[in-house]
């Protein structure tokens, strides 16, 4: 199970939202201090989110996520938001990202599911965010006709392999990860998964390594690293001791 530090860029500033809200925004300087320091506690993956591209449909901060590559070229890492047709996905490629988060499009625009899979084929994932079940788009602004299991579905149908599962009731609260939605998710598909949202102490962490799941890909760490609520090159060494 790999262990995703969470940089989440807004207006060039790493940040941590609330539930996803814009307007609750917490500081913690540049992209690049952040993924240095992740890197630094032993990280192997960086989970990179473009919220301002998530909001406009488009990718925003790639200068930052093309700075955080050059910088720290042993990382690998994966960048999500905004990501509607094929050149951002290019492009992003281009400036140094290993895996290609697909969200809104996944749902809005299937076509490019089976374009993005043909072409680039395990370097892409999609990110099903969803509150109580349901999926959220743009930003978690705008909800799906469409629960979380029927979009799994789906893209396994299209032959995607990896889905990020984020509880958004959950991302940013600290309230614990939800280990029940994340089980649900792997034994009814045959996806693997990265589990995201709430996680508040490395109790989460052993929550979810007790699944022994073979599909359980990692979970994304966000606030609790932030915080000093886990420490991650501790959890990095109890995880992979496990």
């Amino acid at each position: 199970m790999n262990l995703y530090p969470a940089i989440d860029i807004l207006g060039g500033r790493a940040v941590r939202l609330r539930q996803g809200r814009r307007e609750d925004v917490t500081d913690y300087g540049t992209p690049v201090e952040m993924a240095r320091r992740w890197q630094s506690a032993g990280a192997r993956w960086l989970h990179i989110v473009d919220l301002d591209g998530a909001f406009e449909g488009r990718p925003v901060n790639t200068a930052a996520i093309a700075s955080i590559r050059s910088e720290c070229s042993g990382l690998q890492i994966e960048v999500g938001g905004g990501i509607r047709d094929m050149d951002a996905i290019r492009r992003l490629v281009e400036v140094g990202a290993d895996r290609i988060i697909l969200g809104t499009a996944a749902v809005e625009d299937p076509s490019l599911v089976d374009q993005a899979v043909g072409h680039f084929r395990d370097r892409i994932a999609v990110g099903i965010d969803a509150r109580d079940g349901v999926v959220k788009l743009s930003g978690w602004t705008a909800s799906a006709a469409i629960t979380t299991l029927e979009l799994a579905r789906r893209l396994e149908d299209a032959g995607v392999g990896l889905v990020i599962h984020t509880d958004i009731a959950r991302d940013g609260e600290l309230g614990g990860v939800n280990v029940e939605g994340t089980r649900k998710l792997l034994e009814a598909t045959g996806l693997d998964v990265i589990a995201s949202g709430g996680v508040s102490t490395s109790d989460d962490l052993v929550r979810l390594a007790k699944l022994e799941h073979p599909r359980l890909e990692g979970v994304i760490i966000g606030k609790a690293l932030y915080e000093g609520r886990i420490d991650l090159g501790r959890a990095l060494v109890e995880t992979h001791a496990r």
